[in-house]
């Protein structure tokens, strides 16, 4: 059986204030090219459809139409859950209709967990189904008081799983988690992947999908099989956050036999643009050939740079992001590294004229500099008045 792996789509994505809908639509479209080629046997998309429970309208349509053409014109089963990003609610609307068409589709987690059985020439391959969800509610589901993590929630749910397994079948198991060896945090995170929880309670062992003959995984964004080759993360179609530049994204193509063994294969999609960063002095950077990547931009320059975001656009104009370096310690006055004079010897006002020029790429307006002229003598009548309190109470103890 020929199985397309793929997950975190996060339809909707707002990036740095831009929608990344087209971006989307552009490597989604090379994904739907595959399938026409290749008609696999089954797609499937392991969670965070969307990228937050109430989605964009451009968002919906988008995977309503994306799913109309795999399921409907080229009859390629799906199996989909949801992720920690999606409403579990609104992806299981519809669920029962949707499977007498080839969409299964789990939004919330049941017991008996929902299985999607399929046909290939060896006989009979169950998909075992389960989206991503809270550990109070399996607790409340299985009456398992033990379970108090992501970890004992997912063992709980697959030893239910492997109580019910038709031996005479191939068992995949597609899910939604932080998975790890042996549940402790690995370095394969980036910034756009929502934490599930706090303090470590959301890892899971890998241990708990012994007995599956393949795991599709999605939540973390770096494609990656962990601990074995049949546990699988497919990875993120696009990258999300500069901390994923140099990701390689794309999908798995996984070839399941008769005995149950797997070979995967790791495939890259082109992206409409490229997102990197790109650090230098503005004038070597107004000197590059314009460039359409998404880059966030690190200024090296220790002077002041004039309306950064405008040159920086002139060559680069879907930059999302100019910093300069240590801008936030010369707001707060502290030195350069062996320096004794520029901003660390500014007084406040000149010091907020100057930052808020690097943010903005403007100086501060007449109304704005006087609000910060208030703001920063009321400071100084504070400041004053606790100097004043404190030196009373130091004459006191000196008279004492």
């Amino acid at each position: 059986m020929k199985i397309l792996h793929t997950a975190d789509w996060h339809l909707g994505k707002l990036v740095q204030g831009v929608y990344m809908t087209e971006d989307q639509r552009f490597v989604l479209e090379q994904l739907l090219s595959v399938i026409e080629a290749e008609r696999p046997d089954a797609v499937i998309i392991a969670g965070d459809l969307y990228d937050r429970a109430v989605p964009p309208t451009e968002a919906v349509q988008l995977l309503d139409e994306l799913l109309e053409r795999i399921v409907l014109r080229l009859q390629v089963p799906v199996l989909a859950i949801a992720g920690n990003h999606d409403s579990p609610a609104r992806l299981n609307f519809g669920n029962r209709i949707m499977r007498a068409s080839g969409l299964y589709m789990a939004g919330e987690l049941t017991l008996p967990v929902q299985t999607a059985r399929l046909q290939d020439e060896f006989g009979p391959v169950d998909f075992h189904l389960v989206p991503y969800t809270e550990p109070g509610i399996v607790r409340f589901m299985t009456g398992d008081e033990s379970v108090r993590s992501h970890h004992d929630a997912m063992r709980a749910i697959t030893d239910r799983i492997r109580e019910e397994m038709d031996p005479a079948a191939r068992h995949v198991l597609v899910g939604h988690a932080f998975v790890t060896p042996h549940g402790e945090a690995e370095p394969n995170t980036s910034d756009s992947e929502r934490p599930l929880t706090i303090g470590g309670a959301e890892h899971v062992s890998a241990a708990h999908f012994d007995g599956f003959h393949y795991t599709a995984l999605g939540h973390l964004h770096q494609a990656h099989f962990v601990g074995q080759e049949h546990v699988q993360y497919a990875g993120s179609p696009l990258k999300y956050s500069i901390s994923e530049e140099h990701h390689k994204k794309g999908y798995l193509m996984v070839e399941l036999d008769a005995e149950g063994k797997v070979s995967v294969e790791k495939r890259e999609l082109l992206p409409r643009r490229d997102m990197r960063a790109v650090e230098g002095f503005i004038a070597d950077l107004e000197r590059h050939p314009i460039n359409e990547d998404y880059v966030f931009v690190r200024l090296l320059d220790q002077a002041a740079v004039t309306s950064p975001m405008e040159r920086i656009r002139a060559v680069y104009p879907n930059a999302m992001h100019v910093e300069r370096k240590s801008a936030m310690e010369q707001l707060a006055g502290i030195r350069e590294t062996g320096s004794t004079t520029g901003r660390a010897k500014m007084d406040g006002l000149s010091l907020f004229k100057a930052f808020y020029e690097d943010v903005t790429g403007s100086p501060p307006s007449s109304d704005t500099e006087r609000l910060l002229i208030e703001t920063l003598r009321e400071i100084a009548l504070e400041e004053g008045e606790r100097h004043e309190a404190h030196q009373a109470d130091d004459d006191g103890v000196r008279a004492v």
